[in-house]
């Protein structure tokens, strides 16, 4: 998946050594900003100090962050990772442009394809009372 956005956040970057295998690990988070009418954060993690530094991701600049998604169980609750495997600055062609993450929706059917017939005011005593009770 792809999304391109503008950096507003970096978190600190966490490591440790891997108790299975005795080898060190590192992590950081970042949070980008997807531009629209309702603007949209998410929080992506990038894992390896390698890719750290190659992806060398500054805050304020517009990047698209290629991801993937899994979830995970913990003590009965689940939790979604967003892992980067790629970024690269500006946009990427083919993918669906940040200012419209939906695809656009089709026109509504004329009345004449229409599989329900058009809404008739019901014929009463009163205009004023349209209450069915």
């Amino acid at each position: 998946m792809d999304l391109t956005g503008k950096v507003i956040a970096i978190m600190e970057a966490r490591g440790g050594v891997s108790a299975r295998t005795g080898n060190p690990w590192m992590t950081q988070e970042y949070v980008i900003e997807v531009p629209g009418q309702y603007p949209r954060k998410m929080l992506f993690s990038v894992f390896g100090e390698d890719r750290i530094k190659q992806f060398n991701i500054q805050p304020g600049e517009e990047i698209t962050v290629q991801f993937d998604i899994d979830a995970r169980e913990y003590n009965g609750r689940w939790f979604n990772d967003i892992r980067a495997y790629n970024v690269m600055r500006g946009q990427v062609a083919g993918s669906v442009p940040a200012a419209t993450p939906f695809p656009p929706q089709q026109a509504a059917p004329s009345a004449a394809t229409s599989p329900f017939p058009p809404a008739q005011e019901p014929a009463g005593e009163g205009a004023a009372d349209d209450l069915p009770f």
